[in-house]
């Protein structure tokens, strides 16, 4: 299988805390990455560091054969690590979309100044440009029927609910077609009922072509989608494998707890 991701020795400190500690693990085409654990162990920097939205202190990642980070080589500029950045799509836990603009242009937006970018540094021509935009109008409108908000394209983020603007979100990220679609907790700011039409989205992605890293606490879609988990725990990986064998056949005493104390919240709720 070809490998799009490859990650070495991840390690991240903050102040006196270190948070990653030597994360290692590989990710191949196609394969949807489930990561687990409690809060505070390092998911959510594990995934901004991928992102290059957080630096990491030393370690390699290289998403295919391009090296987004090596501690080896130095300090990149603004300009390369936005460069490297467009190897991922991140869609974070408050949909961040901007309140000025329709959903329409909160899809178009960044693909329409990346094209930009692009045709001025290829020497494009206007014609060129906007046959360019007219493409991404295109595939907009294409991804909002994909995500089941076409007839909300003209509508502003405060007039979606929670869910609506996290499908926003999800189409926001295909749109600039990353090697690798990430998601930091996408239901977390939902409620229940709004959580499944977001999570079937997600499910609904899966396929060959879509590589996607998935931070969740939704531990039976997690089982249900992913092809890989990874438990971590105190900034390390505790453990890694199949959802079989992840959940079926834990090893370590700290995945146990973990899975416990997930019983007695649902429970309780």
């Amino acid at each position: 299988m070809e490998t799009v991701l490859k990650v070495e020795n991840l390690r991240k400190r903050f102040d006196k805390e270190e948070v990653l500690k030597g994360v290692s693990f590989d990710l191949n085409k196609g394969e949807v990455l489930a990561i687990i654990g409690s809060s505070g162990g390092g998911k959510t920097t594990l995934l901004r560091c991928l992102n290059q939205l957080v630096i990491p202190d030393s370690g390699k990642i290289i998403v295919n054969d391009d090296v987004i980070f090596d501690d080896a080589l130095g300090k990149e500029n603004e300009k390369n690590l936005r460069t490297k950045r467009l190897h991922f799509g991140l869609v974070f836990q408050q949909f961040n979309l901007f309140p000025q603009y329709n959903v329409f242009s909160n899809l178009t937006l960044a693909a329409r100044l990346l094209a930009k970018e692009n045709n001025k540094k290829n020497k494009g021509s206007a014609e060129d440009l906007k046959k360019e935009y007219a493409r991404i109008d295109e595939e907009a409108t294409k991804l909002l029927e994909r995500v089941g908000l076409k007839d909300k394209m003209k509508s502003y983020p405060c007039e979606l609910s929670g869910g609506q603007q996290q499908r926003v979100a999800i189409a926001r990220a295909l749109i600039l077609h990353p090697d690798i679609l990430c998601f930091d907790e996408p239901t977390s700011a939902l409620d229940p009922e709004l959580t499944g039409e977001v999570l079937r989205v997600i499910e609904g992605l899966k396929s060959n072509d879509n590589t996607m890293i998935i931070v969740t606490h939704e531990m039976e879609f997690a089982r249900r989608v992913a092809s890989k988990i990874i438990f971590i725990a105190d900034g390390v990986i505790e453990e890694m494998g199949t959802p079989e064998e992840v959940f079926e056949n834990p090893k370590s005493e700290k995945l146990k707890n973990f899975f416990n104390k997930s019983v007695e919240v649902i429970a309780q709720n």
